[in-house]
């Protein structure tokens, strides 16, 4: 497994738990050597979404499957229940954020500062914001931090067992956004907005600590890897998913992709469709600088599925 420890952060916390209790083996998990590289999860579950993001590698599917039929039932079901709680959309969402710090046993490995979570925080609020470029919509999603915590446990900083430690850390409603930092071979995973009803006890998204602001992971050390995670949280695609077909990832302002970007490459088009591959949009796999934009159609879309699935 890839070690992207980098640099020993001070501890600094907020709320410290000691939990160096838990032992636990791992399934087989296949090694990456590259950050960038993305692979099914040793511990995916139906309703997660593992995207790692990277490119310029071969690699498996980086969440879990979603048909263009299925594409659509979710599609049609959202609008519904959009409509159904349509009062919910009146005010413009403001997510509270639990971070959990899953540190190894020596209390130094993955502790991240307080400062950098509320970098990461910033971030969020940056880009979906829409402040990185006047091509990027506002989204109308703010983020506050809600609570930090601290669980030393070398098995939890692995991600070992992560079905049970985010059933036992995780904090708030469908509303709330629960992010797990840990030390794994992604750069991270989500669960999807629609899966919520039935694994909302693991509703979230987990981290590479590495990825945060001033981290040690080369290219993907702005805290974007937070926004492309989020993104999925709120309901968005890869805008590569289903490839170079129409439905693609089912907002029409992202031009049709045929595979995942690495990098920056200006120009790039991987599909005979109309438009180059949208290489700034948060939801390809391009490295964190390259990062600009969400369009109008995914900011509705964010806004649809928050609706039907996250509203309070």
């Amino acid at each position: 497994m890839r070690n992207s420890r980098g640099a020993r952060f001070a501890a600094l916390a907020t709320i410290s738990l000691s939990l160096v209790g838990v032992v636990g083996v791992a399934p087989a998990q296949a090694r990456i050597a590259d950050a960038s590289q993305c692979i099914e999860s040793e511990e995916s579950h139906e309703g997660e979404s593992a995207s790692a993001r990277g490119g310029g590698v071969e690699r498996g599917q980086d969440h879990r499957e979603v048909s263009a039929a299925e594409q659509k039932q979710i599609t049609a079901k959202a609008k519904e229940l959009a409509a159904a709680n349509s009062t919910a959309a009146a005010a413009a969402p403001s997510v509270p954020v639990y971070v959990h710090v899953m540190v190894a046993k020596d209390r130094v490995t993955g502790n991240v500062s307080d400062t950098q979570i509320a970098q990461q925080i910033d971030v969020l609020n940056k880009t979906f914001g829409g402040t990185e470029s006047t091509s990027a919509s506002n989204t109308g999603f703010t983020f506050y931090l809600a609570g930090t915590d601290r669980f030393y446990n070398d098995s939890w900083h692995k991600d070992r067992q992560s079905s049970t430690y985010r059933k036992q850390t995780r904090q708030g409603g469908a509303n709330a956004l629960n992010v797990w930092l840990v030390d794994f071979s992604y750069l991270g995973i989500a669960t999807f907005p629609w899966d919520y009803a039935r694994n909302g006890a693991i509703d979230g998204v987990r981290v590479n600590y590495a990825s945060l602001p001033g981290g040690s992971i080369a290219n993907y050390n702005y805290g974007e890897t937070g926004t492309h995670e989020v993104g999925h949280w709120l309901g968005l695609y890869h805008t590569f998913q289903g490839g170079c077909t129409t439905t693609n990832d089912e907002v029409s302002d992202t031009p049709a992709q045929g595979s995942s970007t690495n990098g920056c490459p200006e120009g790039a088009d991987t599909c005979s469709l109309p438009g180059l591959d949208p290489i700034h949009n948060y939801m390809d796999y391009s490295y964190d600088t390259c990062y600009t934009m969400f369009t109008a159609g995914q900011t509705s879309r964010m806004n649809t599925m928050w609706t039907a699935y996250r509203a309070a």
